[in-house]
């Protein structure tokens, strides 16, 4: 009986380490109860569900799906455009603002697909700033700089 999905396996030993370490470290705060919640109780909650879906996995992993295994395979170019588009963010949140980031990081992100297309990038990228305004900006009122520096004066 060996692994018949490696892909499976491996995102679910994924899952039980993150969800493990985040149980663990939400034991380090007040964790409540469902009626009384402390700041400890919602990671611990999702770490709970991630071992959860990680043992699912990993018992899915090991059964038979019409004879084949897969054979795992691992693409670079997708994995650093994500990654580094995240560091771009954070990187330029200042001088470009909430508007020229967000899209800059859609678009970067979105070059990692093998299905990219310009076109539709933007229309993410516009989408996704218009729900971040909305959640960020104006509900939870968060203090980012919105416009590029250079159009507000700012250094």
């Amino acid at each position: 009986m060996g692994i018949r999905r490696p892909k499976d396996f491996y995102t679910g030993a994924m899952f039980l380490l993150f969800g493990g370490g985040a149980m663990a470290l939400a034991t380090e705060y007040q964790i409540g109860t469902a009626a009384k919640m402390g700041p400890g109780y919602f990671p611990f909650v999702l770490g709970a569900f991630l071992v959860g879906l990680g043992i699912i996995l990993g018992i899915r992993s090991f059964l038979d799906t019409q004879g084949r295994k897969e054979r795992p395979s691992f693409h670079l170019k997708p994995l650093a455009l994500v990654l580094s588009s995240v560091v771009v963010f954070s990187l330029l949140l200042r001088p470009l603002g909430l508007l020229g980031s967000t899209v800059l990081l859609v678009l970067l992100s979105s070059m990692g697909s093998h299905e990219f297309r310009l076109k539709e990038a933007l229309l993410n990228g516009v989408a996704l700033l218009l729900i971040v305004l909305v959640v960020f900006v104006y509900f939870l009122e968060f203090q980012v700089p919105v416009w590029p520096a250079f159009l507000v004066g700012r250094t």
